[in-house]
């Protein structure tokens, strides 16, 4: 791979992202694209209310127009489609929300069913179409592979629904969800490389670059959000990604913050229906390291240290 496409597509990347937002946030403001802050959330959030949504577009844009320009394999087309269908379930439910001027949007079954339909159409393009990938996964630590067989097609589709809605539930302070997807592509950038997967490789470096470049204005505090619709493009460009790459159980190291903001939500919803008690201040557990009086900026710097930490153990276990 010629390593000046690396560095010119991540470098375009950056730039296109950082043109989009003065170009884009100024018309979210002018449609009145304003997000709507749910009233069971922190009470110092309403003084977000009004804040432009959809941010999403500005480092969506950056990683089409780059992937279509420096690489266009039928694996990284797949990767990006792939995470564009969840995006415009994500658009969808900003819309209804911007349109009816409530933080509700689809409701849970009608993004649920749009979700498995896509997840549907990439594990069988993927599988028996293009043929991108088998029914084999590699097994992290003691780095050898297995096969699913029948039951790699219910496997893939958990983990496409259930990454996706993790990297979602992890967007809810400023720049949180962006900053460890950011430290994630990274990962995925270093491994693909090592595994001469070159154009997974590239891909992940342009969007870690396009999420540098939305970072300028999502962080805290934040100019604009990315809303569902960012947040859903990247669950679908993380999952993806490990199921590309043959790897889906490495996110359960690499993407420990989005599996403990997960498991934040399970455990306080089945304890507090169990016993009338909550275990966390509030979940996910980000809101509660706010009630306890964390800022959102060491937050967001605090889960970014533990993720590279992740990766590191992440990168050990499959290289």
């Amino acid at each position: 791979m010629n390593n000046d496409i690396l560095i010119i597509s991540a470098v375009i990347s950056f730039v296109i992202a950082a043109v989009c937002g003065p170009l884009l946030i100024p018309v979210f403001r002018r449609l009145k694209f304003g997000q709507e802050i749910r009233e069971i959330g922190p009470s110092w959030h309403q003084k977000k209310s009004g804040t432009p949504t959809m941010g999403g577009f500005i480092f969506i844009i950056p990683i089409v127009i780059c992937t279509l320009l420096f690489v266009r394999t039928p694996l990284a087309v797949c990767l990006v489609l792939f995470a564009l269908s969840f995006g415009l379930v994500g658009f969808v439910d900003d819309y209804i929300k911007i349109i009816k001027k409530r933080n509700l949007g689809l409701t849970e079954r009608q993004k649920f069913l749009l979700q498995l339909l896509f997840s549907i159409v990439f594990v069988f393009v993927s599988l028996y179409w293009l043929r991108l990938i088998d029914t084999k996964i590699f097994i992290p630590f003691i780095k050898t592979e297995i096969n699913l067989s029948y039951f790699y097609i219910p496997f893939a589709l958990f983990v496409l629904l259930g990454t996706t809605n993790s990297v979602n539930l992890t967007d809810g302070v400023d720049g949180l969800a962006s900053s460890v997807t950011l430290v994630v592509c990274i990962f995925f950038a270093i491994v693909s490389y090592a595994q001469a997967m070159y154009d997974i490789a590239i891909v992940n470096v342009i969007s870690a670059l396009a999420l540098a470049g939305f970072l300028i204005f999502n962080w805290h505090p934040a100019k604009v959000f990315m809303g569902d619709t960012g947040s859903l493009f990247l669950g679908g460009l993380v999952c993806s990604n490990a199921l590309l790459m043959k790897n889906p159980l490495i996110l359960l190291v690499a993407g420990g913050v989005y599996v403990t903001e997960t498991l934040s939500v399970i455990i306080q919803v089945f304890w507090f229906k169990k016993t009338g008690k909550r275990i966390f201040k509030m979940s996910p557990i980000h809101h509660h390291f706010e009630m306890c009086g964390w800022s959102e900026i060491r937050i967001v710097l605090t889960s970014s240290l533990v993720t590279a930490a992740l990766c590191a153990i992440a990168y050990v276990a499959t290289i």
